[in-house]
């Protein structure tokens, strides 16, 4: 568990209304006191993550959330937590207590539904009484599961995982790969990787990591240089690498020093697949070409971090951009969870590689701009495509290219 990075566990969410023993129900599913329980409704105010091993599936997030009938100004502002860890969630809990189903229960499948997050129902305090004839026979109607839980008793926990474990979509059960279905078993591959100040002191940033690491997995071999020495590794090499994989801010050189045959691509634009939907994200990538100055464009990034004096996100693309657009465009930065409800005033939406976000967040950003019919793409197809590569850097994705030429012909 210490091992899986928290963006790749399967987040579950834990939702219901206030004192129904969502929490308790946690704790005992964990075998922790992780978060505090009470007889005080509206005890849980910010939702309440802990990772756990969920035997046969793995490291999981458990999100315990605020009541969703919370009330009051601070109630307001709690319901808004609860409903942006809905949209992060893979599968959810709804849990209710001896009172039964009812109207917060009816607009939560609606939200999850919306969501496209799996879910299912618990029965959270069956000591006190068991579920109502009516309300299983609603949730058969809609083909609902529903599992009955004493927290206090310890029972129907073996019930509970077994429900998980059923409701978590196929894809939670998968290891992902990066790059590992793009080589061969004995396959050569060639990270270039620049030093600069965004590097953290003594490591390599996590997409780096992960490519070293699934490159292993794939029973290839990876080099690792600079863009300065990438030229002269090649010629000694003595055989072509199956893919050289770049930094984006270093794309135009290493394409440059690599030969046409040799297929290229670059850290970011694999994580716009890993994370999300690359072919949306490369046809996004034409609006680039539409922007006049004036412009408002959105770049939201993933995580939250001390803004370098030339900050990818926040410095390098949006200047990149200006001189591509031949004029001034209007920025706006959103970091963390953050991102706008109303997307129409942007004319391009930038996201970021999404390292620190599982890839339901990214693809929910990714409905939301395409249901308002707002172009969004990323941080490495932006780059290669004002640095005038983008072609080539989706040539190991033929859909992609194919997506973004015919959105660029449009």
């Amino acid at each position: 568990m210490i091992g899986t990075l928290k963006s790749l566990r399967p987040t579950i969410g834990v939702f219901g209304r206030r004192n129904v023993g969502k929490s308790s129900l946690v704790n005992a599913l964990i075998g922790q006191d992780v978060s505090i329980v009470s007889a005080i409704a509206g005890t849980t105010t910010d939702p309440v993550e802990k990772a756990m091993e969920l035997a046969p599936l793995g490291p999981v997030t458990f999100v315990d959330t605020a009541g969703v009938d919370d009330e009051g100004e601070l109630g307001t502002l709690r319901m808004a937590r609860t409903t942006a860890a809905l949209e992060r969630c893979d599968a959810a809990m709804v849990v209710v207590d001896e009172a039964g189903l009812g109207a917060d229960e009816e607009i939560l499948f609606a939200a999850l539904r919306s969501h496209e997050t799996p879910f299912f129902v618990v029965f959270g305090k069956a000591d006190l009484a068991p579920p109502r004839d009516a309300d299983r026979d609603r949730l058969a109607r809609d083909g609902i599961a529903a599992v009955a839980v004493s927290a206090v008793r310890g029972e129907g926990l073996a019930a509970l995982r077994e429900a998980l474990l059923a409701v978590i979509p196929d894809e939670g059960f998968e290891t992902p790969h990066l790059l590992g279905d793009l080589i061969r078993p004995g396959g050569l591959v060639v990270l270039v990787v620049p030093i600069d100040l965004g590097a953290p002191k003594g490591r390599l940033i996590l997409p780096q990591v992960m490519a070293i690491r699934d490159i292993l997995d794939a029973d290839a071999t990876s080099v690792v240089v600079k863009e300065r020495e990438l030229r002269d590794t090649l010629a000694r090499l003595g055989r072509k690498p199956d893919l050289v994989v770049c930094d984006s801010q270093v794309v135009l050189k290493a394409a440059a020093d690599t030969p046409d045959d040799v297929p290229l691509t670059t850290f970011s634009i694999l994580m716009a697949r890993f994370k999300g939907d690359l072919v949306a994200f490369a046809a996004g990538a034409a609006a680039i070409d539409r922007l006049r100055p004036g412009a408002r464009v959105l770049v939201a990034e993933a995580c939250s971090h001390h803004a370098l004096a030339d900050d990818i996100g926040r410095v390098k693309i949006p200047r990149w951009l200006r001189q591509y657009a031949g004029g001034d465009l209007v920025f706006e930065t959103v970091a963390g969870r953050d991102f706008p409800a109303d997307l129409s005033p942007y004319a391009l939406i930038v996201q970021c590689g999404g390292c620190m976000v599982n890839r339901k967040q990214v693809l929910l950003r990714q409905r939301r701009a395409a249901e308002q019919g707002v172009a969004m793409t990323n941080y490495g197809v932006t780059i290669s495509r004002v640095q005038g590569v983008l072609p080539r850097a989706l040539a190991c994705f033929p859909a992609a290219r194919a997506a973004f030429e015919a959105a660029a012909a449009e």
